[in-house]
């Protein structure tokens, strides 16, 4: 049979894979892994979202299909909440669809959008979907460093210059993931005045946004004048109530592109279960101190893992936002990258992480670890990598002395 499909053939080799297949293996052998390398949240959901669900799942008329842009009740609870969170008036008819996680929202607006041959300015490094989303929708991607300095605003200038065709989206993703890097109101003011210029669209990836430490809670593109005429954001319920496999999210904003949104939806699936979408609005409508305890307990994660893994001799920068540490590779490793230690580190101290050249070229030289591990566990991991770090000093210096010697001329 012949596989070289057309689409197959435009993705890139999956290079998370390879961590996979070899912890995999080290769990089939009976080790021991602490598992940094998947963002996919351990903590128990909300009481109250659990007893919702299992209320309404009693019922056998919620059985039955359910609507796809989501049920009326979620989605006023949706814009209910963007307006108490951000100021920011939605019309829950009109701009907002409830879809099956964040993640599936990016890859359908990418089929409603996206002909063949557009060229798509997206961030690198980035969370995956946001580049192979339009990939896999015929799109050309162009990127852009992914930060929010002045450098952002020149290589936005330089690509939309001199990009042929013209681009007609742009992607942006605060608080960042793999990066952590938060997004203020004035760069978001600079980023729809120039789109607005240039009749680019912008996709705003807003899933971290209840997830953040230092400063003020990170805002919304939606506040800005005018970016209702350009924007849609995404947001979901994974990181925020810790409800990852109940695969809910939304996509809010501009009419006419929810409006694709939904209608290429429409084709795809019947929306999430009933029940689920019953518990989500609970979720939104309800009491909102869990958002403070999960975010605490991630403050205290992150903390741990800064203190704890920077005392064992691999510094650590503190995240101000999301679930993940974006930390650059020990010097003495730099030269094999990103993705030979992190299976290095997997292999000699069961402790993994993800590559960060799998998050884009860009992200070379990193690794990204997830805070999806307790306190105990991450103390554990400090303390398998200073084991690790110290065994691979003391071997590197025994080699260099062998080297030296053998380069004498006597």
């Amino acid at each position: 049979m012949h596989n070289d499909f057309h689409r197959i053939k435009r993705l890139p080799p999956y290079v998370f894979e390879q961590v996979n297949r070899l912890k995999a293996e080290a769990r089939a052998r009976g080790d021991d892994i602490i598992d940094f390398g998947m963002g996919n949240p351990d903590m128990p959901t909300p009481q109250h979202i659990v007893d919702k669900l299992v209320e309404t799942v009693r019922d056998p008329r919620t059985n039955r299909y359910s609507a796809s842009k989501g049920i009326g009740g979620l989605r006023r609870a949706q814009a209910k909440y963007y307006e108490r969170r951000f100021g920011v008036k939605l019309n829950p008819d009109t701009q907002v669809v409830a879809t099956l996680g964040s993640r599936k929202a990016f890859a359908n607006v990418a089929q409603a959008i996206t002909a063949p041959g557009d060229v798509i300015l997206v961030p690198n490094p980035t969370y995956p979907i946001h580049e192979f989303g339009f990939i896999m929708s015929g799109g050309v991607i162009r990127h852009l460093p992914a930060s929010t300095d002045s450098q952002f605003m020149v290589s936005l200038d330089k690509a939309v210059r001199h990009s042929v065709p013209k681009p007609s989206a742009l992607v942006l993703n605060y608080p960042a993931n793999p990066t952590a890097v938060v997004a203020n109101r004035d760069f978001y003011r600079e980023v729809v005045s120039f789109a607005r210029k240039n009749d680019l669209i912008v996709l705003s990836d807003l899933a971290y946004a209840e997830i953040y430490f230092d400063g003020d809670p990170p805002p919304s593109i939606l506040e800005i004048p005018g970016a209702i005429d350009i924007a849609v954001e995404f947001t979901s319920l994974s990181k925020t109530y810790s409800m990852p496999g109940w695969r809910m999210g939304f996509a809010v904003g501009n009419e006419r592109l929810i409006q694709a949104l939904t209608r290429v939806k429409s084709y795809l699936d019947y929306g999430a279960f009933t029940p689920i979408q019953v518990a989500a609005t609970a979720a939104l409508n309800g009491p909102q101190d869990c958002i403070d305890e999960i975010r605490g307990i991630y403050r205290r994660r992150r903390d741990c893992l800064v203190d704890a893994v920077s005392r064992a001799g691999w510094p650590i920068p503190s995240p101000p936002a999301t679930m993940f540490a974006w930390a650059p590779i020990p010097d003495m490793f730099a030269h094999i990258g990103s993705l030979e230690f992190s299976k290095l580190l997997l292999e000699r101290a069961s402790v993994a992480v993800s590559p960060g050249v799998g998050f884009g070229e860009y992200g070379e030289g990193y690794v990204r670890i997830a805070l999806v591990e307790n306190e105990q566990r991450i103390r554990q991991a400090a303390r398998n990598i200073r084991k690790f770090l110290t065994e691979s000093a003391n071997a590197l210096h025994n080699v260099i002395p062998i080297a030296s010697k053998a380069n004498r001329t006597f």
